[in-house]
């Protein structure tokens, strides 16, 4: 815990969202263990993104009563607390969890940086912005939720989980605008 007054970042991930995203959307099949994300990668960019210490949640689903533990421990070993949760079969767990987590932020100094592209955060996203926090989106910008996408209004900047986090070892075969100024010729000849 910190000292009241010492202000956070929160990395929450939602890792079942972001392990279907890669697999359906951007790869159309399961992640081979190479192309999967470099969670420590996305643990220093939350560290350093406002220079200040942070606190990496990964929420998993645990309602089968399995957990896997190979990847907790390997969580545990890149300073994640890992949350997993259990509930019934109708529940979405995991969102549940955040839904909680980001709610019980709102009144803690505490910067937020949610690694989801689901839209289900939003009323607690809007909350954490109404009190003058700051959040984050990382995730594949083309896939992030438009009602997260829209509160880049309201101050949320999406970090693509590849191309500004730098979580790959290994180029994805993705179809993304390239914004000018990061357009590599090279990458295309």
């Amino acid at each position: 815990m910190t000292e009241s007054g010492d202000r956070r970042t929160y990395l929450i991930v939602d890792g079942e969202n972001i392990d279907a995203t890669l697999g359906m959307s951007v790869l159309g099949r399961r992640p081979n263990p190479d192309e999967r994300p470099r969670w420590d990668r996305v643990a220093e960019f939350a560290a350093e993104l406002w220079d200040q210490p942070a606190t990496n949640l990964f929420f998993l689903n645990a309602s089968s009563g399995q957990m896997p533990l190979n990847f907790v421990q390997a969580l545990l070993a890149m300073n994640y607390r890992p949350v997993p949760l259990a509930g019934e079969a109708t529940e979405k767990v995991v969102d549940i969890g955040i839904q909680r987590t980001l709610d019980a932020l709102k009144d803690r100094p505490a910067d937020v940086l949610l690694a989801s592209h689901d839209g289900d955060f939003l009323p607690q996203v809007d909350a954490l912005l109404d009190h003058g926090h700051r959040v984050g989106v990382i995730a594949f910008r083309e896939f992030v939720s438009n009602h997260l996408s829209a509160l880049a209004e309201r101050g949320v900047t999406v970090y693509d989980l590849e191309h500004t986090v730098g979580a790959f070892m290994t180029q994805l075969p993705r179809v993304r605008i390239i914004p000018l100024d990061e357009f590599d010729p090279l990458q295309f000849i």
